[in-house]
């Protein structure tokens, strides 16, 4: 895990500003504490913030080949470079290094630009070959590592995080509409796009060129589903796999310099990592949770059996809604984004855990849901085609009341609202968003406290069209399962759980994530499992808790999953609102940001102080928080953008001046 950042003249060569990429560094930081790097001449600039993991000694960035004619600064890691590294010196290439970094530059040099087809990792990286005077911008194929990039005024700047980018005063700050309106309908925006104007985000999967003043982009991997399926095949077959795949994933992302420790959130997919470390590798276990003090969020019972199951040494640390309230400014600032809901606020607190007790490194669970079929989201949808196909079954209504047995007391609590909510968007059953119609039908209710002029400069725009851009050719002949779970995939998971929930998270706290399930041969292996091996009638990954049915408990695999969520409103309103909360929602705020009606945003406000949690909808709780980080969005890059000194010469541990 590292930080990026770049300068790339796209017209005449001028003087490198080295005092401009040294703030561009120094605010990433978080990152990469361990030490900085910087390489120039007048043609590019290159900076790099370290966080040190493999090769401790010998990695430092920016790093080039033999001849310095190919250098790169690179956030991530390379799980199969020692594979790839035999391979380089079996066709002659020379290693100064022991590090992953190394690996890329000479594949780079021994397959040109098809060397991402090589990697097995998760990544963000720039190559800048000196001979061609080109940049080359990768993406690893998951989304996991971010990377951002603008063009003005003749140069390209790009980066690990915006607020990097945000360091050149040339650079204009300001909220994109639409960009807004994509993230209040899909949770988040869609590449390129971001909330920020002419600041874009490289796709996952995607590699970017720049030569002789020409940028141009290529999408070098895409999961696929096949039109059929297998089911000649046996489920213990394809569990078999399944688990060999895991075992190994988690093998490669073992590979590190410093210890590696493990997250336990009390399900299956995080019991599962966990367990194959224990049972497949000699590694020392040490697992990290977050406990709420609300018992309704709590799932510290499950945490504290699953680490005495395995024998790990257990580390906790408990959540209230004071910590919720005090960390959320500091969320919004890593986030770079408006969020919608306060869940990645105890996972800032966990990462912090797992700093203090001396770990960089730590493996999670995050994909499994997307792939093997893990959320309500699925079987609401095979549900509702079904139910769409014999609109007047008495049956499906109570079949979704099955699903949420946890819902707290509410206007949800009656089969008939949900039955009314779910079968909302029959007439739409064609098209690629079918899937996600309810989640959009509450997620885009937050419009309403638009203001005035920003719903007038939107009254031509269609956001529920953002992720049907560039679809599989054969999209429309997938199971719709499939569809569902490519859609999540691409919005939910890449713009909010591995963004604004997984790297802005942890890089808060300078640990880096690792996700054995995010393996490119595992997501490629589970789109061709049959959809009736992954949701069988209302059980959620079936196949994955037949996979893993000899290493965990039974309590975890057959317990109903319990979605991740944190206390939203409450924690602002109902338990000493902080002084920032009553400010940052004033009339004045609201107004002089212009985005959402002041009168509306009161109304709100004073509904959420009146009522708890537990009685607010989905739409209100939402609505408070995507309103609240909007505003301290707006606050902290708009309106108050602190940009840091530079770093001085001597910090540097790599200084490269190639003039």
């Amino acid at each position: 895990m590292c930080g990026i950042a770049g300068l790339f003249q796209l017209q005449e060569q001028s003087e490198p500003n080295v005092d401009l990429i040294s703030k561009m560094v120094k605010v990433i930081e978080h990152r990469g504490p361990d030490e900085y790097g910087v390489l120039f001449d007048n043609k590019a600039v290159l900076g790099h913030a370290r966080l040190s993991i493999i090769d401790l000694a010998g990695g430092s960035q920016p790093l080039s080949n033999e001849d310095n004619s190919v250098w790169i600064v690179f956030n991530g890691e390379i799980y199969n470079y020692i594979e790839l590294r035999k391979d380089l010196l079996k066709a002659g290439h020379t290693f100064r290094t022991n590090s992953d970094t190394e690996v890329i530059v000479h594949a780079y040099e021994e397959y040109g630009t098809d060397c991402v087809e090589h990697f097995n990792g998760q990544f963000a990286f720039c190559l800048y070959d000196r001979k061609k005077e080109s940049l080359f911008i990768s993406r690893d194929r998951m989304g996991i590592r971010p990377l951002f990039y603008t063009t003005q005024n003749g140069k390209f700047n790009f980066a690990s995080e915006i607020k990097s980018i945000f360091c050149d005063p040339s650079v204009k700050r300001k909220i994109d509409i639409e960009g807004l309106d994509q993230l209040f309908t899909w949770w988040t925006t869609a590449p390129p796009k971001t909330v920020f104007e002419n600041i874009l985000e490289l796709e996952a999967g995607c590699s970017l060129f720049i030569q002789d003043g020409n940028i141009t982009h290529e999408r070098y991997w895409e999961i696929e589903y096949p039109e059929s399926f297998d089911y000649t095949r046996s489920v213990d077959s394809w569990a078999e796999e399944m688990h060999a795949l895991l075992v190994d994933s988690v093998r490669l992302r073992l590979r590190a310099d410093v210890p590696v420790g493990a997250y336990l959130s009390g399900g299956i997919d995080s019991a599962a990592t966990t367990a194959l470390i224990k049972n497949f590798t000699d590694t020392k276990v040490e697992t990290f949770s977050i406990a709420f003090e609300d018992k309704a969020f709590d799932e510290s019972s499950y945490q504290l059996q699953m680490s005495e199951f395995l024998g790990t040494n257990h580390h906790v640390i408990k959540c209230g809604y004071k910590d919720i309230a005090e960390n959320f400014p500091t969320v919004v600032y890593h986030t770079e984004k408006p969020i919608v809901r306060t869940a990645p606020t105890p996972l800032m607190m966990l990462s912090g855990l797992v700093k203090q007790n001396n770990f960089k490194v730590v493996l999670t669970g995050e994909g499994a849901d997307e792939l093997t079929g893990g959320y309500d989201i699925f079987k609401e949808t095979l549900i509702r085609k079904f139910w769409a196909k014999y609109p007047d079954s008495k049956f499906r209504p109570v079949a979704l009341r099955k699903l949420y047995p946890t819902l707290p007391v509410s206007q949800a609590d009656t089969g008939a609202y949900l039955g009314e909510f779910y079968k909302s968007g029959f007439s739409d059953i064609d098209k690629y968003y079918f899937s996600h119609i309810p989640r959009m039908n509450t997620t885009t209710k937050l419009k309403l406290f638009f203001s005035k002029d920003v719903k007038e400069s939107l009254k031509s725009v269609s956001s529920i069209d953002a992720f049907g851009k560039n679809l599989p050719d054969n999209f429309d002949n997938w199971h719709h399962l499939s569809k569902a779970q490519y859609l999540e995939a691409k919005s939910l998971l890449v713009g909010y759980l591995l963004s604004s929930q997984g790297d802005r998270m942890l890089t808060a706290n300078s640990i880096e994530g690792r996700f054995p399930f995010l393996d490119h041969r595992f997501a490629e292996f589970c789109a061709t499992i049959p959809p009736g091996h992954k949701v069988l009638g209302l059980k959620e990954k079936y196949i994955l808790k037949k996979a893993m049915e000899k290493e965990l408990p039974k309590e975890i695999t057959n317990r109903p999953k319990q979605p991740y969520m944190a206390p939203d409103s409450n924690s602002f309103v109902q338990h000493d609102s902080p002084s920032y909360t009553q400010d940052i929602l004033s009339e004045k705020s609201l107004t002089d940001a212009g985005l959402f009606n002041p009168q509306a945003v009161k109304r709100l406000v004073a509904k959420c102080t009146k009522m708890s949690d537990s009685h607010l909808s989905f739409k209100d709780n939402m609505s408070f928080i995507s309103i609240l980080s909007t505003q301290l969005l707006h606050q902290q890059f708009i309106e108050n953008f602190e940009i840091p000194k530079p770093i001085e010469k001597s910090e540097f541990k790599t200084f490269v001046d190639l003039r």
